[in-house]
């Protein structure tokens, strides 16, 4: 297959490594390198594409500021050591995206958070609206409060489903290496590099090797399993060197590395999910100006609601019907149920009086909606 070029995709996830961030002598971050990097993101930005980061080396950075001894740490000083370096490291990337006139926004999460319905929600409204307000946010996991042992390799996967979660449809993975080799190319002389995968196979998984340095978590096994994650939600991933400087500039210039390639697109792939393979909890029936509106590619509003059947909570799908009882389609609603009964055919403005907060105008947004083909079968 082709290989794809970088100026083709609209949203992309940056995966910023702690051993490229950090240097690990100076126990300090590499002020030039991280420079060059947050231009290659202006100018991205600045062509009109969303970019997202996710950055490693709070953990690094603080254990620098604290000046604490080489080797492993236990769990509570991974985590005091990262409270320290969350603050290190937000400011740093204010900074360096602040002098492109971008500002940056931190998100801490962790896996939980993009597998949890609800906070899987919140974290993507999150994200949505500091890309709207064409912000860059800075992501990384919140390693403060880990209850497990903190794993190599997360933040490649947490990376995987960041882009999921936000419909990217490109994830840069920055490495120590620049992409997927046939064999170990530190043992192997004769390691080949893998241009194009279109496919994870299980031959793919086994010529995974071990993280290359100390400040690596990952390793090429997380690599391929964040690939995995990443092309079957429809997102394309790239596995390039961030040992040079515009490491991004390098890609869009034809430079080495490994696309690991998906024939679906994210919103495709996520629709598909909400549509097939969630289970309604309840049902909403809605009076013929919102079919319309929804056939015409609107958000369902409260106003448009005229039925409320089913105990749901926010996040769960649930079934749209027509006056008629046709079902118009499926979606991940916003309230839950007792609130969604409170607010149907209410304005937007009414129902945020009436539920006493400021919430989402939207019963479901159309991003989280599957509108089915007119003429469908009505319910029994």
């Amino acid at each position: 297959m082709k290989r794809p070029a970088l100026k083709n995709f609209r949203r992309i996830v940056v995966k910023v490594g702690s051993s490229l961030l950090i240097d690990s002598n100076a126990g300090e971050v590499r002020s030039a390198w991280l420079a060059a990097l947050a231009a290659d993101i202006a100018k991205l930005h600045g062509e009109g594409r969303d970019v997202l980061v996710v950055s490693s080396g709070s953990i690094a950075l603080g254990r620098s500021r604290l000046k604490l001894p080489r080797g492993p740490l236990k769990l509570e000083e991974s985590q005091g050591a990262a409270a320290v370096g969350q603050i290190a490291l937000a400011r740093i990337w204010s900074e360096v995206l602040g002098a492109h006139g971008i500002g940056a926004g931190q998100i801490l999460v962790t896996l939980q958070d993009t597998e949890e319905r609800r906070r899987y929600l919140n974290a993507r409204s999150t994200i949505a609206k500091l890309l709207e307000w064409r912000a860059v946010p800075v992501i990384n996991e919140n390693d403060t409060v880990a209850t497990n042992e903190i794993r190599y390799g997360d933040n490649d996967r947490l990376a995987a489903r960041v882009a999921t979660m936000t419909s990217a449809d490109l994830l840069i993975l920055l490495s120590d290496i620049d992409g997927l080799y046939d064999a170990p190319p530190g043992a192997n002389p004769n390691a080949k590099l893998i241009p194009i995968v279109e496919s994870v196979t299980s031959e793919i998984e086994a010529m995974a090797g071990a993280a290359e340095s100390e400040l690596s978590r990952g390793g090429m096994f997380t690599k391929i399993e964040a690939a995995k994650i990443a092309t079957t939600s429809g997102t394309h991933m790239l596995i390039a060197s961030g040992k040079i400087e515009h490491p991004l500039q390098a890609i869009s210039d034809g430079g080495r590395c490994t696309w690991f390639l998906t024939p679906a697109n994210p919103v495709t792939a996520r629709k598909r999910w909400i549509a097939g393979s969630l289970e309604p909890k309840g049902t909403l029936t809605i009076d013929a100006g919102a079919v319309a509106a929804l056939r015409a590619g609107k958000s369902l509003l409260p106003a448009g609601v005229i039925r409320i059947d089913g105990q749901f909570a926010r996040g769960d799908a649930v079934v749209v019907r027509g006056p008629d009882t046709h079902e118009v389609g499926r979606g991940l609603v916003a309230y839950d149920a007792e609130d969604a009964e409170k607010i149907k055919g209410r304005s937007s403005p009414d129902a945020m009086a009436i539920l006493g907060i400021s919430g989402r105008a939207e019963m479901i947004h159309r991003d989280d909606l599957v509108v089915g083909p007119a003429g469908a079968i009505p319910a029994k």
